[in-house]
């Protein structure tokens, strides 16, 4: 925190176990964003990514997204894969391989409205 760094998962772990520490209802969202290029230019494919922000619960409101990392009510430009406990409830990719060989994986993601 003095540093001010880290990435989207650390301000939403951090924004939950601040609100769960006063006693109420907070999970993890995992999801990606429809990001949008600058005014004149194409939308690059691949090159989107993960994001993860939190919601809290307000009795009579139901759940409350928010987004730590851009500092804004998240929108329709976000796409919500699911919700946890913390990241490990849902982990955006997560698998097993059994090889002799050396692998590498490589993933892009892109985002387009239909």
């Amino acid at each position: 925190m003095a540093e001010r760094k880290g990435v989207c998962q650390d301000f939403a772990h951090l924004a939950i176990a601040c609100i769960r520490s006063m006693g109420l209802a907070a999970r993890y969202v995992s999801g990606y964003i429809e990001t949008l290029p600058p005014e004149g230019t194409e939308k690059l494919a691949g090159v989107d990514a993960s994001h993860a922000w939190f919601s809290l619960f307000i009795p009579g409101n139901g759940w409350i997204d928010f987004d730590p990392t851009n500092n804004q009510l998240p929108s329709d430009q976000y796409l919500t894969i699911g919700w946890g406990r913390d990241y490990a409830d849902i982990v955006p990719l997560k698998g097993v391989i059994v090889s002799s060989g050396p692998h590498r994986l490589s993933v892009s993601v892109d985002v387009r409205r239909i």
